[in-house]
């Protein structure tokens, strides 16, 4: 037990929290702290099914599609620009 404890505080170590990676003070991110993201979930989840009728790719967590959803309406032209401006 104390071996499984010692691998993962070693892997937690060079873990970097997400809030040091990026600014706070960002447009987005004080959006996204701001956006009622449960009711959004609520109101949305009814409409986008959990997997396609007939297979496919699962569907995406709501917050993410209704993110890139704004990024795409608010100031990016394309699909593969929301997808890089994203990553």
């Amino acid at each position: 037990m104390a071996s499984d404890t010692g691998k993962q505080r070693a892997g937690q170590l060079f873990r970097s929290r997400l809030d040091s990676q990026i600014d706070l003070r960002h447009p987005l991110v004080q959006l996204a702290g701001r956006m009622p993201w449960a009711e959004l979930d609520d109101a949305l989840s009814a409409t986008l099914p959990p997997a396609p009728v007939g297979g496919g790719h699962p569907a995406l967590p709501v917050r993410l599609m209704a993110g890139l959803l704004y990024l795409k309406h608010a100031n990016v032209p394309s699909n593969e620009d929301v997808r890089w401006r994203w990553l």
